[in-house]
């Protein structure tokens, strides 16, 4: 049984030296033959630079490096195309997720499961992320009409045909907890410690949380267009029983002037919730063209093996 441990690296240049130890340590209870590939995601400091030192002196290690800052979920994908292990473990690099957990969920993967996910008992984030957390799940639990489980991350192991599965799939944006779902398989999960940040910070801002927000909206849910059908129905109903009304008061009483206000707020109302249904129309129309480009969802630059 070979194992593969797979974990996008950004701005943790201080981190991997400590994050491969325990790694090792962990692993090698289960197994001899595994592998470690860091996908290094571009970011400004020395990350790369030290998983090649390692992976030089180290054979276990695979050092992976993209072109660019593509984001954690793609540099994920790009780990799992080079995999070789016949389970696959997906953890973060900052070792929040405690490396020390591979073989608990390893042990209950064996019980016949294909998916094993890691269930953080207790988040330690900061509030605004556990605030965000919370919404976040909420509104994709809604619109995607699956239940979404804000405990659960990147961390888990899977078996290489789970892994295939996700490969296979053609999504130009990327969310790896949300395709484990998607693909199904026999899954459980299991409880886990979720330790704080060893060094720095994070590096999603609020903007990125949005924009990613945003991308699985739209990727993944077409509720957002429903949406705005049936509100764009509503509008109509409501504005065909105001216009009997005024009809009506015409025929019955006569109108001698008719409402300014009323009327300006209408056209504002209803010029705005126009505006709004072709932006979202457009939002959707800009992943299509994005798709039929056809563009790779990352490019390797260097692979240190």
């Amino acid at each position: 049984m070979k194992l593969s441990i797979v974990s996008p690296v950004y701005k943790a240049e201080k981190i991997i030296p400590l994050l491969i130890k325990r790694i090792e340590e962990s692993v090698s209870k289960i197994t001899d033959d595994y592998e470690i590939i860091l996908i290094e995601d571009c970011g400004p400091d020395n990350s790369w630079e030290t998983i090649k030192d390692i992976a030089n002196r180290n054979a276990k290690v695979v050092g992976i490096r993209l072109s660019r800052n593509f984001g954690q979920h793609y540099a994920i994908t790009a780990g799992l195309h080079k995999v070789k292990g016949d389970w696959v473990v997906v953890m973060d690099c900052d070792l929040q997720d405690q490396p020390e957990e591979i073989e608990n969920l390893y042990a209950k993967a064996k019980e016949g499961y294909d998916i094993v996910l890691a269930r953080r008992k207790e988040r330690k984030d900061h509030l605004f992320k556990k605030m965000w957390s919370i919404f976040f799940y909420k509104l994709l639990s809604y619109f995607t009409e699956t239940k979404q489980d804000r405990s659960v991350a990147n961390f888990g192991i899977y078996h290489k045909k789970v892994i295939s599965s996700i490969l296979v799939m053609g999504d130009v944006v990327r969310v790896f907890p949300i395709m484990v779902q998607w693909v199904g398989y026999n899954k459980t999960a299991i409880d886990v410690d979720h330790s704080k940040r060893e060094i720095g910070k994070s590096t999603y801002t609020f903007s990125k949380l949005f924009k990613l927000a945003i991308n699985i909206f739209l990727t993944f849910s077409n509720k957002p267009l429903i949406l705005t059908v049936r509100f764009g129905l509503l509008i109509s109903l409501f504005s065909f029983l105001v216009g009997c009304f005024y009809l009506y008061k015409y025929i019955t009483y006569g109108i001698s002037v008719l409402g300014y206000t009323s009327l300006i707020l209408s056209i504002w109302f209803l010029a705005g919730i126009i505006i709004f249904s072709i932006g979202i129309l457009g939002l959707y129309i800009g992943k299509i063209f994005d798709t039929t480009k056809k563009r790779p969802t990352f490019i390797i630059d260097e692979i240190i093996e």
